[in-house]
């Protein structure tokens, strides 16, 4: 039955619907009338293909992709789990566990727009509310238990079904951080959907399970797909071409002062403790990690080689070869249109990309026809200096890359044009694009508008998602 309050539980039709009457067809015989309306429904489904939107699969961290996501009405999302910044430093120096902040990122981004006031705009402005960072952390904690007791006035507006369901899994999220008190978990700056999704995810023991609630409480529908389906804390690493290493996103893409601490992360493990350890020992003295992404953009410090590798690591510090999502590679498969989208290359895009059987599975598909990459308005301290013959050059490489080896000594590399057919830029990009040599690497590019409406004074060059779309209209048009 319907609620009149709420449909936390309302799922949409989902696109295989024809398939299913199919198999009931086939399952308990052929009924005239079931035909006749089977007929029907089939053609519906067929105009209805006919007339909508090819499918993006769009490869991108948390803040770089959010902006120009209303340029695709039928995407599904792909993001890394590995990013050790913000509130989730905190969850994972205390929880473990992957990184979830890139993918609460989004799944707010995606919740639709309501009436203020309304029941899915209170939802959402609970979940996108961050506790203050400039205040005591007594006076962060008493904020919060306001929260989980029901009372602050964040809950206004929220019908009941909905709010005890999203505060019993704070509440579980507030239970497994009481029992690593030891630890002493920092409120500081702590993201409200954060902590529900970091619930969720340990309640069910599946990232996809609490992203699909997330999902359904706000009516959100959204596409989104962790790159790795893990319980385990998700840490990358690059190799630069002096041979330095630097050990995680942070480190690698935005470095900040660590945090100073009494005790080390070790000595505070306690060794009869059923939850401590787990070889997730990876985050030590990282507590809340916080930046601003204002501040990533106000400068930076170039890194003193240019990366040559990127690679996954476990607790221990040893290079581990994960599996990609299947469902990634699947999506692969389905979509029309392949995304690499702005932001920063070698902590959102790369992540997704340095990963066994996404190469072969980007080259063979049947159906991608247009895999296009949003070259940056600019470079940052993990691209200082890139072109963006660079930028494809990077990409390639890394795909290119066996992971591991699989003893196949002698891999044919697939050419540039099987991972990138387009390259997408801005006017005025400080990137510099030699458009005879991506010709020549058989990559067309498309110049888009100027600068970001948005920030019409910024220095620098940014998209928006009317550029995106009008890009993607003008290759598409072409195909």
């Amino acid at each position: 039955m319907d609620s009149s309050n709420s449909s936390v539980f309302d799922l949409p039709l989902q696109p295989d619907s024809a398939r299913t009457i199919h198999e009931t067809l086939d399952r308990f015989g052929h009924d005239p009338i079931l035909e006749t309306d089977h007929d029907h429904f089939q053609n519906n489904v067929s105009d209805a293909s006919s007339r909508s939107k090819p499918s993006f699969l769009v490869i991108s961290g948390g803040s770089g992709g959010n902006s120009i996501c209303a340029a695709f009405e039928n995407a599904c999302y792909v993001l890394p789990v590995s990013d050790d910044g913000g509130s989730s430093s905190e969850i994972i120096r205390v929880l473990g566990g992957p990184s979830i902040g890139d993918i609460r990122s989004r799944l707010v981004r995606l919740i639709p727009l309501a009436p203020p006031g309304s029941p899915p705009d209170a939802v959402r402005t609970l979940l996108s509310y961050r506790l203050p960072s400039n205040v005591s952390e007594n006076e962060a904690r008493a904020e919060w238990r306001g929260i989980i007791e029901g009372q602050s006035p964040l809950w206004s507006g929220i019908p009941n079904d909905r709010k005890e369901v999203i505060r019993g899994f704070l509440v579980y999220f507030e239970n497994e951080v009481l029992k690593r008190a030891h630890k002493h978990f920092s409120f500081l700056n702590g993201s409200i959907g954060n902590y529900f999704l970091a619930g969720a995810q340990g309640f069910f023991r599946s990232l996809p399970s609490a992203i699909f609630l997330f999902s359904t409480i706000t009516n959100s529908q959204a596409n989104i797909l962790p790159v790795i389906v893990t319980n385990h804390i998700t840490t990358i690493a690059v190799e630069l071409e002096n041979g330095t290493k630097l050990l995680g996103q942070c480190e690698i893409s935005h470095p900040v002062a660590p945090a100073i601490s009494s005790d080390s992360e070790l000595l505070s493990l306690d060794p009869l403790s059923p939850i401590d350890g787990l070889g997730e020992i990876i985050p030590q003295n990282r507590s809340n990690i916080m930046y601003s992404q204002q501040a990533k953009e106000g400068g930076y410090e170039p890194l003193h080689s240019r990366i040559r590798r990127l690679y996954y690591i476990n607790g221990y510090g040893h290079e581990v070869y994960p599996k990609p999502n299947p469902q990634f590679i699947k999506n692969l498969s389905i979509s029309e249109v392949l995304v690499y989208s702005c932001g920063s290359l070698w902590t959102s895009i790369m992540p997704c990309l340095a990963l066994r059987g996404v190469a072969s599975a980007i080259a063979g598909s049947r159906l991608l026809r247009v895999k296009a990459l949003l070259l940056n308005g600019s470079n940052d301290r993990e691209t200082d200096g890139y072109t963006a013959v660079d930028y494809i050059r990077a990409i390639t490489s890394v795909l290119n890359s066996q992971y591991p080896p699989n003893g196949l000594e002698n891999v044919s590399p697939y050419p540039i044009s099987a991972f990138i057919t387009h390259l997408v830029y801005l006017e005025g990009t400080k990137v510099a694009v030699d458009v005879e040599a991506m010709t020549t690497l058989g990559i067309k590019c498309i110049l888009v508008g100027k600068r970001s409406e948005s920030a019409p004074n910024s220095e620098m060059s940014q998209y928006d998602a009317s550029m995106v779309q009008q890009a993607f209209d003008e290759i598409l048009s072409g195909q």
